[in-house]
């Protein structure tokens, strides 16, 4: 299979007929290494990272959208905060992407108190900026091959918690919201990389699609 015939990834034309006219002319992303983007290539599939392949859809209907990443591979989210907050600030985003929590919730010391805290601090930052905010619940890395068998139950009810979590925080803020966790595909295995931790280039094309079509979903509200 390559990505075009791909049922779960963006058919020819389709992110152009959704993002058409879109309004976002300056977009920002803060996060760790899924924002940064280290996704194993997949043959047929385009090596172009997740958070990259937003803003090159986004610059096909408006070619002078400027993007920054400010994704750093490891960051938790205090991390991200400290860092990346005040520059995604003076960069002066009206679309911003926050992506954190998956290395918290790796280890058993996961406090998802504090991590809600965090997110909120950044997204709340975002919005009073006047940026549109996307927040993320992750494909589920538990199902990765690389994962040994007894660390599995436990992490997969920390990323649970996280996607939750992260999926509440984001109808109390009115974010928009990009739900992978329970993605038809979050479980196949053959979505991930071999170093048990991030997703591959497939799973990279699936989540943009899901990505293109929920920002669709929110302009189509006039939001």
């Amino acid at each position: 299979m390559n990505e075009e015939a791909d049922p779960y990834c963006l058919a020819p034309g389709e992110s152009a007929e959704l993002l058409a006219g879109h309004p976002w002319r300056r977009f920002v992303v803060l996060g760790d290494s899924v924002a940064e983007g280290l996704c194993e290539p997949v043959e047929g599939y385009s090596e172009l990272q997740w958070a990259d392949r937003i803003a090159h859809e986004l610059k096909q209907s408006r070619p002078e959208l400027e993007y920054l990443n400010l994704g750093a591979s490891g960051l938790r989210t205090r991390e991200i905060l400290s860092t990346q907050l005040e520059r995604a600030l003076v960069f002066g985003p009206d679309l911003a992407l926050v992506v954190g929590g998956g290395n918290d919730a790796f280890p058993a010391t996961y406090d998802p108190e504090r991590v809600d805290r965090e997110l909120t601090l950044m997204i709340t930052a975002l919005q009073d900026s006047g940026a549109d905010v996307m927040t993320l619940g992750m494909f589920d890395v538990s199902y990765s091959p690389a994962v040994v068998e007894w660390l599995r139950p436990g992490l997969r009810q920390r990323m649970r918690t996280l996607s939750d979590r992260t999926a509440v925080l984001a109808e109390k803020l009115a974010t928009i919201h990009v739900h992978l966790t329970d993605h038809p595909l979050s479980t196949d295995p053959s979505l991930y990389s071999s170093d048990g931790r991030h997703g591959n280039a497939r799973s990279d094309a699936i989540a943009t699609a899901e990505t293109i079509r929920i920002l669709a979903r929110h302009l189509s509200r006039g939001c």
